[in-house]
Parts: C-alpha cells; structure tokens; sequence
C-alpha cells in the first residue's frame, strides 16, 4: 500500500521528520512511502496513495506560505477519502505550530480528507492534531515522529487493506 509525504523545507528540519517519519510507516508490513518536497511531487504515486501526510515548517504562528499556495493550486489533486495528516516543525514552543497544523487540517477536511493523528486513544505519546518538533528538542523528537509514523500506516492498514483484495 502507497503512503505519501508532501512537505515543504528551508533549512532541512522538516525534511528530516519527513524522514523520521517515513522510517516509521515502512516499519509496517506492506507499506510503500513517497516523500515528496513540494516542487517535486510523484502525481501517479501521490493519486495511488491511500494516506498523505503533510509537513510545514512554522513561520509567524502559521504555516508557510508555499504549503498555502499548493493547496490553492491543488484542483487536480484528487485527495477525498484519503487519510491526511500533519506535522510541523517550529523554533520554539509559543511559535505557533498547533496553529500552522490546524490551518493545514482545516485544508484537508474541505479536500475530503479523514483527518487522523491517533490523538490520545492509543496512549503516549500524545498527538493530539499533529507531530510537533521544536528547535530545543528536535532530536528527541525523534521517536514520537516516527511512532507517527507507525500509526498512520497502521490505520491504513485498518482502513483499506481489504478493499485492495
């Protein structure tokens, strides 16, 4: 099954989570991860893929602005009934990043999106709206990252293993 990750980096944090994260969706059996920077999207995988998470760095208490343009611009992108997922990377706790993933999850549910993080039903660590790193703990952050990882595939899994037979 196809999973992909669409982000956006400047510095290569995000970029690096993305990864984080794709190490963890590949820990499920049967699972394939695309990860894709924005201006280097795989249109043929990204349409095969039954989830997409997608990962923005934080900036002024918000997403960026290329995450924005690409969902204005993303007409022929068909993404209804797809699981979808956020992360964010952020410089420092009052940065903005639950704010920055909210924007994102307000742009997957219009899209058609099932919005799922696994929240707190399946007990620590805590995602509540989306995996959040910040600059003082980014590596620690690490395994949260890709238990996120695990968990959305698992939940693709769940969802659409048996309507692939």
């Amino acid at each position: 099954m196809k999973l992909s990750i669409l982000y956006f980096s400047k510095n290569g944090h995000t970029k690096e989570m993305a990864e984080v994260i794709a190490n963890g969706m590949k820990s499920v059996q049967g699972i394939e991860v695309g990860i894709f920077d924005l201006e280097h999207i795989d249109d043929e995988f990204l349409a095969e893929s039954k989830a997409v998470v997608f990962g923005t760095p934080t900036y002024y208490a918000n997403t960026c602005w290329q995450i924005k343009k690409w969902f204005d611009e993303s007409r022929n992108y068909k993404l209804e009934g797809k699981i979808g997922s956020v992360f964010a990377t952020a410089d420092y706790a009052q940065g903005g990043a639950d704010t920055a993933i909210l924007t994102i999850i307000n742009h997957l549910m219009v899209k058609g999106m099932l919005v799922y993080s696994g929240g707190s039903a399946l007990g620590q660590p805590f995602i509540h709206l989306g995996a959040v790193a910040l600059k003082e703990n980014f590596e620690q952050s690490k395994p949260m990252f890709e238990v996120f990882g695990q968990r959305i595939a698992t939940k693709a899994i769940e969802l659409f293993a048996s309507k692939e037979l």
